[in-house]
Order: structure tokens, then C-alpha cells, then sequence
């Protein structure tokens, strides 16, 4: 074990800096500090060396230089156990120096900033902290290196159980995490500086990507049995809920397609402000529900499509209660999501224990005057956030994320007949299931439901026919009659990308769907147009298209 005789604290991050000094202090520890970290542990009470006198050397050049120095790295560097590096540092003045507690300059929040310029992002990249760093990492068998705050308590702890030393087990996973901050501060300067164009205005995309995950969990295989696979989360990537943050509250271990499937149920319910249920399977939404209630959209998502609810993944946009965990246990599902669940549901849930719960916390709800949040994207700096990638043999696609919503005020009406009230809400809410179905995608919708869904397929023809087959099909095994006209009659339709010919038209009506809604765009619109005027059906173009590989 290493005995921690002497540390260097710099750090630009003070949260528990007194508390963890004093604790240091009262094992007997000597503090080396620099500049405004050894004022305010001087301010504390706390005795500092400042580097500069320990040294022997001024700071200078603003600050630039006073790490950077052979008493410092040496000091770090020298193996404790090797007479000939022993000897060196006796002849040179040179003390061991047995813990660094560094944080670095925040660049990344720096360059975050809006209008953040070339002169303040330099200033704010850190030089002597990672060679500290770095210096006392390579040597974790005899120094510990400390750059996360979180991990003061732990040390100290061990201290107080050690007489003062740290484990070699723990500096060598402190040695580890020193690295991947490193090089993840490497890989911001990198990206950043890296997309800055001809002008120095940052662009989305750097020449050199370099990117920086943490494995969550091992997965017991991937997509197939025969694939090896892990589940990474983005470090430290956004305050808001997302279904790397989520916890499980119970159920087995989730699998990688339960993962794929549920981050496709959690992203399409939060486009929703009202209540509302999403149950995909495969990647696609097979029952989607809004209603007053959100047992009742639970109700009217499930009965969409029996069949392929059997075994699903479930988000819901409301906490889970009772009732509706009642209601959820009477069908077999995979996964459960939903911001909360209530003690009563958890009850309910404990005797079907293999289903897995996954607790969000509260969803940040679409929202806005007219029910739609805008489409703006702020593009002033790269955010992996919002990026979506594909690997491809060789290489990587990188665009951002489909999180775009329609306004009311983006639509256009371009048949003769105006879409009804209750028309329009179904076109706008097919709108956004469509968006998280597979292309080609056909969805037709009634009252806040969806009645058939067609995913996946060559043809948007083919699409639209399954649909109103999976819809006939959800009619019969209910024992329910069909409405008048058909399945899907009174419903309305959403098409993922643009109509190339009348024909999906013409099949739209002729299953008995009133309205259409589609981004338009193709040569032949006038004949699509005028498909949707023989047939006395409103269509709205929205000119945004949703293709979904």
C-alpha cells in the first residue's frame, strides 16, 4: 500500500475540496497547491506550499507555467522500489510526491457556450493538469491520482482504515479513470477544434471524430446468441432522463434487442403531451394511444394489435398505477417503462417477476401553444447528443437525430376539402407514430389510435395492404364488428415519405381512410392530389420527410 505523505491539489472543481483536505491534513498529509486552489484552502484554514516555493520557480507567462517542472514530475514519476531512480531524485532535490488531486480547466463547458471564440477556448485548454495526471497515473503502484470529486469520500475512507495508505487496487482503478477523463478532455479539443471551418465557426461535424462511451453492462449476447455484445452510455451527456439513466426496478437482466426496442418505445412517447402508451415489438410501434386516462390508451394500444403486443416492450408517458399494472400483468410483456410506478403496481408487477421495470423519472413532455414543440436545432457547436450513427463495413454514417416536430402552422392543406377538427388531431398524431415506424411506413390512426400499422416494406403500396390487413385482423381476434366500409374506415393515413403514384391513394380510400398525411415532393403530386379530390379526401403535405432504416 501507498502512504500518503505528500499531495498536490489543483483543481478548478473546489466541491468538496475543504472537506476533503482537512481529512488529508489529519492523517498528517503535506499539501503542495497552486494559485486559486491554494487560496481557498488557505481561506478554509488549511496550510498550503505553494508549488511556486516548493519548486523553486516563479509562475510565469500568466499563469502558463508552474507545474511543468523536474521537482514536480519527478517527484510523480520516480519508482519508489528502484535504487537508481531513489538515488537520481536524493541528487537532485527531488521529494516524493505521493498523491495529485487534479480536475482540469473546463473546456468542454467553455466551448459550450454560445459564441464562445477561438482566444477563450485555447485559454481554457488545460497543459500542466494533464501532464500531472498522466505523470501519476503511470506510476499508480506508489502515487494515487484523484480526478473526480465524487471519489474523496472512498479514499479518505481507506485511509482511515489503512493508517494513512491507499490500496494498490484502488489506485490502479483511480489510474484508469484518470485515463479516460484524459483522453476524453483530448477528444473535446480534438472534436472542437477539429470542426472549426475556414472563418473559426464551429460546424456539426469535425474532420477527426473522436467519441468516448462507458460501458454500462455486459450483455449475455447481442442481437443473436452467437454475438458477443455490451450496453455503452454517453458519460456525463445531458441532465434530462434518458433510457441509459433509467433504473430497473426489477425482471431479468435487459437483452439487446429489449434495449433497441425500448429506446423506440421511450423516444416515441415523449413526443406526446397527453397521456399516453407505446408498445413496440421489433423495433417497430405495433399499438400507439393517447387518451384522458392512461389505462385507457394502455386498453386501446394493446387491442390495436393483440397478436404482436404479446411479448412487447411498453413506455408510457404517465406514472404506472395499479389498475394500470393490473391491466398491464394480464398480457405477457417484455419491459415496462414509465416515469414512476406506484407502490400498489409494484406489488402487482413483484409477481410477475421476470418483467422488466424501468423507472425514468419525470419526462420532459412535448409541449407548446399548439400542441408542437418547433423544429429549430442549435447548431452553434457539435453535441453527440443528438447525433445518430450507423456503422458501416469500414467506416461510420453520422446525422443527427430525427427530433423534429410540426408545427400546426408548418402544414398545408392541398386537397379541395379542409381536414375536419377531428381529422386533423388524428393526422397529426399518425404524423408522429409514423416517424418511429420502419420504411416504408403506413399508419393509419382513429380518434388518438392507431388501428393498423404497415412497416418495412419495398413497396408503399404493399405497406398501406398490410396495414388494413393487421387492422382487420386486430377486429376479428377481438370478435368486435368491423365498422362500416371496413377496418379501417373513418381512419386516417400517414405515409412516411412522398405518394410516387395515385395508387396508394386509391387503396387508402378504397379501405375507407378521409384523410392523408405526407410530405409531398413527388413529380407526380398533382396526380396524387387530385386522387385525394376524386375520392372527397383532405390531404395535408408537411414537406419533412421521415424515412427509419
Amino acid at each position: 500500500m501507498a502512504i500518503i505523505k505528500r499531495a498536490l491539489i489543483s483543481v478548478s472543481n473546489k466541491s468538496g475540496l475543504g472537506e476533503f483536505a482537512a481529512g488529508l491534513v489529519e492523517h498528517g498529509v503535506e499539501i503542495l497547491s497552486t494559485g486559486g486552489t491554494a487560496r481557498t484552502l488557505q481561506g478554509l484554514g488549511i496550510a498550503v506550499q505553494e508549488v511556486s516555493d516548493f519548486t523553486g520557480f516563479p509562475e510565469m507567462l500568466d499563469g502558463r507555467v508552474k507545474t511543468l517542472h523536474p521537482k514536480i514530475h519527478g517527484g510523480l514519476l520516480g519508482i519508489r522500489d528502484n535504487p537508481a531512480h531513489q538515488a537520481q531524485m536524493a541528487a537532485a532535490g527531488i521529494v516524493p510526491i505521493d498523491m495529485v488531486v487534479v480536475n482540469l480547466y473546463p473546456f468542454e463547458a467553455t466551448v459550450a457556450r454560445t459564441h464562445c471564440t477561438l482566444e477563450e477556448a485555447i485559454e481554457n485548454i488545460d497543459i500542466g493538469g494533464p501532464a500531472m495526471l498522466r505523470s501519476a497515473a503511470k506510476n499508480y503502484h506508489s502515487v494515487t491520482v484523484v480526478v473526480e470529486p465524487a471519489d474523496y469520500p472512498a479514499i479518505l475512507a481507506e485511509m482511515a482504515a489503512n493508517g494513512g495508505a491507499v490500496s494498490a487496487a484502488r489506485n490502479a482503478l483511480l489510474a484508469r479513470t484518470c485515463f479516460a477523463r484524459t483522453a476524453a478532455y483530448d477528444a473535446a479539443i480534438s472534436n472542437w477544434l477539429s470542426s472549426l471551418d475556414a472563418e473559426g465557426v464551429p460546424q456539426l461535424f469535425p474532420d477527426v471524430l473522436t467519441m468516448q462511451f462507458h460501458k454500462r453492462q455486459s450483455m449475455r449476447y447481442g442481437e443473436n446468441p452467437h454475438q458477443l455484445a455490451a450496453f455503452y452510455e454517453e458519460p456525463g451527456s445531458t441532465a434530462q432522463p434518458s433510457l441509459a439513466k433509467a433504473r430497473q426496478l426489477q425482471g431479468k437482466e435487459l437483452s439487446f434487442n429489449n434495449i433497441h426496442d425500448a429506446n423506440g418505445a421511450w423516444e416515441l412517447v415523449r413526443e406526446f403531451a397527453e397521456p399516453t402508451v407505446v408498445i413496440v415489438k421489433h423495433a417497430n410501434p405495433c399499438g400507439v394511444a393517447t387518451a384522458a386516462d392512461v389505462t385507457v390508451a394502455y386498453q386501446r394500444a394493446r387491442d390495436c394489435d393483440r397478436t404482436s403486443a404479446f411479448g412487447g416492450i411498453i413506455a408510457c408517458n404517465r406514472p404506472v398505477e395499479g389498475e394500470l399494472a393490473q391491466e398491464m400483468t394480464a398480457l405477457f410483456v417484455e419491459a415496462v417503462i414509465a416515469p414512476a410506478f406506484s407502490e400498489e403496481a409494484l406489488a402487482i408487477f413483484a409477481t410477475k417477476k421476470n418483467v422488466r421495470l424501468l423507472v425514468t423519472g419525470a419526462l420532459p413532455l412535448a409541449a407548446a401553444a399548439d400542441g408542437h414543440i418547433p423544429a429549430e436545432m442549435d447548431r452553434s457547436t457539435p453535441d453527440w447528443t443528438i447525433m445518430d450513427m450507423k456503422r458501416v463495413s469500414g467506416g461510420l454514417l453520422l446525422q443527427e437525430r430525427d427530433t423534429l416536430l410540426l408545427r400546426k402552422s408548418h402544414l398545408k392543406v392541398v386537397s379541395q376539402r379542409q381536414p375536419t377538427g377531428a381529422e386533423l388531431q388524428d393526422l397529426q398524431f399518425a404524423w408522429k407514430v409514423v416517424k418511429y415506424v420502419k420504411s416504408n411506413a403506413i399508419v393509419y390512426a382513429r380518434q388518438g389510435c392507431t388501428v393498423g400499422v404497415g412497416a418495412g416494406q419495398m413497396s408503399r403500396v404493399d405497406a398501406s395492404r398490410i396495414a388494413v390487413w393487421k387492422a382487420g385482423e386486430a377486429a376479428r381476434l377481438l370478435g368486435r364488428a368491423e365498422p362500416a366500409g371496413g377496418a379501417v374506415a373513418g381512419s386516417v393515413l400517414a405515409s412516411d415519405a412522398f405518394f410516387p403514384f395515385r395508387d396508394g391513394i386509391d387503396a387508402a380510400a378504397e379501405a375507407g381512410a378521409t384523410a392523408v398525411i405526407q410530405p409531398g415532393g413527388s413529380v407526380r403530386d398533382e396526380e396524387v392530389i387530385a386522387a385525394a379530390d376524386a375520392h372527397g379526401m383532405a390531404m395535408l403535405f408537411t414537406g419533412v420527410r421521415h424515412f427509419r432504416h
